[in-house]
């Protein structure tokens, strides 16, 4: 049995709000009108895959609430500038920090002035308390007297702007939504009566700024999964290419989650914003993650890592930390590279073909810490704890991770992270994509020195489905503070090997 045609679905209803409203100027399909109701369907599919656009990724409302804080802080440093110039630049990085923290320029359905107050407030509270507690610190340090006034008063002027100004965004925002219909074009993923619920929901309140352009429909999908792994995801692409689509809802909770949790995967790494209907929605309770179409709970997914700014961020740490780190260990890596020469003779590094980000194959540099019997051994075979070969300056070296060093330089190539999953040799990747789920996932961001499956102890011989499921948590889960933590963490586990 194949699996049904990727099709669109058009408003099976006029409703009080969208009766008089003339219909969109681009036909789901290209094909014109066609008979309204339930069954009424056109064909999305055939299109090339989209290429990942910066407009894709760019929210008007948040550019606006953005520059809206922008313009604030601008205001009152222009107001408030002739006292205490230092003091009052400070402040006003401090305070557009705090508010970016406070996720006040976040992407959201419901624009409400009110909801945003609470974030606000705390906003503002956390802000003078930084301000005051800095200013108590130079006190002290310098032994003179900090005045703060300047400082406080731009912090209030601020957000007394902003909040005026975010006034006037949200109901512009909301009248461009409900007369215009101004909405991201939206693509939804299942069939059934909960899908028909979004999409109708959709139409009768555009003020959530979702348009719905139609369904990708997934009969018997479940049962064509093993043989065309990438069906839905293609369906997906291919209909997000033809109509710019820009947001994907998945209310398909028959289908087979493997391919829903692939859909999800490549619809975030193409830019798309991703919502979630979670099962039991009816239990959901609202939190930062949750918003809120009516009363229908959705599970917004944060951006896929690399499409994130932080993520340029972190490979610029990956450059500086690598250099530095090549420069003043490099007496270290003469000394290891001495003492294997001596132990062990030529060579002394050891290259190995690894599998990097996106499948691609790479080589991985290490000090070498025993010799294979032949090539075929050393791409085929798993490292054996207490191998006869393996040297006191193997061991040395293995147990302190120091035959790791070299691929510092792997590093500062771009072939590898400081943090992510460890990388593996392709006969392993093709044999555990085999037998784990989820395994290839983890090569949609680049590979690591060291992660966080190793410092939960998932080193050596240890279990494959769990290493998988720590290195996708990573990933689903990923910020540069994790990353600060698991290096932390990796260099207290050195020392602790390094005592033992």
């Amino acid at each position: 049995m194949s699996a049904g045609p990727t099709q669109a679905r058009r408003p099976a209803r006029a409703t009080p709000r969208t009766r008089d409203r003339p219909p969109l100027r681009r036909p789901v399909a290209g094909h014109g009108p066609g008979p309204a109701g339930p069954t009424a369907r056109a064909d999305i599919s055939s299109a090339p895959a989209p290429v990942r656009r910066l407009a894709a990724r760019v929210s008007l409302v948040r550019t606006a609430l953005v520059l809206t804080d922008v313009v604030a802080v601008g205001t009152a440093v222009l107001v408030v500038a002739p006292t205490g110039r230092r003091g009052v630049v400070a402040a006003s990085v401090l305070l557009l920090a705090v508010r970016s923290a406070a996720r006040l320029h976040r992407s959201r359905l419901r624009l409400s002035w009110f909801d945003d107050l609470p974030r606000e407030l705390a906003a503002l509270v956390v802000t003078m308390g930084l301000v005051l507690a800095g200013a108590m610190a130079l006190q002290q340090n310098l032994d003179t007297r900090i005045d703060v006034a300047g400082p406080v008063e731009v912090v209030l002027l601020a957000t007394l702007v902003a909040l005026t100004l975010r006034a006037a965004v949200v109901f512009a925002a909301r009248l461009l939504r409900v007369r215009w219909a101004v909405g991201e074009p939206t693509l939804i993923v299942g069939t059934g009566s909960r899908a028909v619920e979004l999409d109708e929901t959709m139409r009768a309140h555009p003020e959530y700024g979702l348009r719905p352009l139609g369904h990708v429909l997934s009969e018997d999908l479940d049962l064509v999964v093993e043989r065309e792994r990438e069906a839905l995801s293609a369906r997906i692409r291919d209909a997000a290419a033809r109509h710019r689509v820009r947001v994907v809802v998945f209310a398909c909770h028959t289908v087979d989650d493997t391919a829903v949790l692939d859909a999800a995967i490549e619809a975030r790494r193409d830019g798309l914003g991703v919502l979630l209907l979670p099962w039991l929605s009816e239990l959901v309770h609202d939190h930062s993650g949750v918003e809120r179409l009516r009363s229908i709970p959705l599970l917004r997914l944060p951006a896929d890592p690399r499409n994130r700014l932080s993520w340029r961020l972190k490979r610029l740490g990956d450059i500086v930390v690598s250099a530095l780190a090549l420069a003043l260990a490099s007496p270290l890596l003469l000394a290891v590279a001495v003492a294997v020469l001596v132990e062990s003779g030529r060579p002394v590094i050891f290259r190995q073909e690894r599998t990097g980000l996106d499948n691609r194959p790479f080589t991985v540099l290490k000090f070498r810490s025993m010799r294979p019997v032949d090539e075929r051994e050393q791409q085929t075979q798993w490292s054996i704890a207490g191998d006869a070969r393996v040297g006191p300056v193997g061991r040395l070296i293995r147990r302190t991770s120091l035959d790791e060093l070299p691929q510092l330089w792997n590093i500062l190539r771009g072939d590898m992270s400081l943090v992510g999953p460890r990388p593996e040799r392709p006969s392993f990747v093709e044999r555990f994509s085999a037998e784990h789920e989820r395994y290839t996932a983890r090569h949609r961001v680049p590979v690591g020195l060291t992660g966080l499956a190793q410092i939960s102890g998932l080193r050596g011989d240890t279990s494959i489905a769990d290493r998988v499921r720590h290195d996708n948590y990573y990933i689903a889960n990923w910020s540069l503070w994790l990353d600060a933590q698991i290096v932390v963490r990796t260099a207290r586990e050195l020392v602790r090997r390094g005592r033992h």
